[in-house]
C-alpha cells in the first residue's frame, strides 16, 4: 500500500513481522549461555531471555515472549537467523554422522560380510580390533549382559570414521605428496 509517494506497511504485514520477531524471540530462549553470547544481543534482550528460563507458568510465558519480541523490534534479526541456521547445520550434520555409525554398527553385528565393505571403506581400520568387538557384542547379546561393548563398537566406529574424515579434508596440500 502507497499513499504519496511514502512507503508505508499494512497493518497485516506488520503483524506477520512482530510474529516472526517474536517467534525469533522464542528460539533464543532455546539456546545455550555460550551461543547467546555469541550473538551479541543487547543487554536488555539478553536479560529477558534469560529470565524466560525461569517463568513456567503459560500465560506469564505467553507475555514474556510478547515482550521479548517487543525488545526484537530493536534488533536486527539477519544476523541472528543466519548464526541459528549454522548452529541447526551443525547440529543436523552430526546427527546424520551418528545415524551412518549406528546403521554400520549394526550392519557389523548382524552380517558377516559387513566387516570386508568396511574395511574397504576405512582401510586404515584395525580388523582384528573390530572382529574382537563384534565378537563380544554378540557373546554379550546371546547372554544377556549389559551392552558395554555395544557401546565401545560405536566408538571405535566414530572413532575410525572421524579420522577418514579429517585425512580426506586435509589433502596433499598439507605437505603429503
Amino acid at each position: 500500500m502507497q499513499e504519496d509517494g511514502n512507503d508505508t506497511i499494512s497493518k497485516t504485514r506488520r503483524k506477520q513481522n512482530m510474529h516472526e520477531l517474536q517467534a525469533l524471540g522464542e528460539r533464543l530462549t532455546e539456546l545455550n549461555d555460550t551461543q547467546l553470547a555469541g550473538l551479541g544481543l543487547p543487554e536488555g534482550l539478553l536479560d529477558a531471555v534469560i529470565d524466560s528460563r525461569h517463568i513456567t507458568r503459560h500465560e506469564a510465558r505467553r507475555r514474556h515472549m510478547q515482550f521479548i519480541g517487543r525488545l526484537m523490534r530493536g534488533v536486527d534479526p539477519a544476523p541472528i537467523k543466519e548464526r541459528i541456521a549454522e548452529w541447526e547445520g551443525v547440529s543436523r550434520e552430526a546427527t546424520a554422522t551418528l545415524h551412518h555409525v549406528e546403521r554400520w554398527r549394526d550392519k557389523l553385528i548382524d552380517d558377516d560380510a559387513a566387516l570386508a565393505r568396511f574395511m574397504g571403506e576405512h582401510p586404515k581400520a584395525n580388523s582384528q580390533h573390530l572382529r574382537s568387538l563384534i565378537r563380544s557384542v554378540r557373546e554379550d547379546r546371546a547372554a544377556g549382559r549389559p551392552a558395554r561393548q555395544f557401546r565401545e563398537l560405536f566408538r571405535e566406529l566414530r572413532r575410525l570414521m572421524e579420522n577418514d574424515r579429517q585425512d580426506d579434508n586435509a589433502g596433499p596440500e598439507d605437505g603429503e605428496t
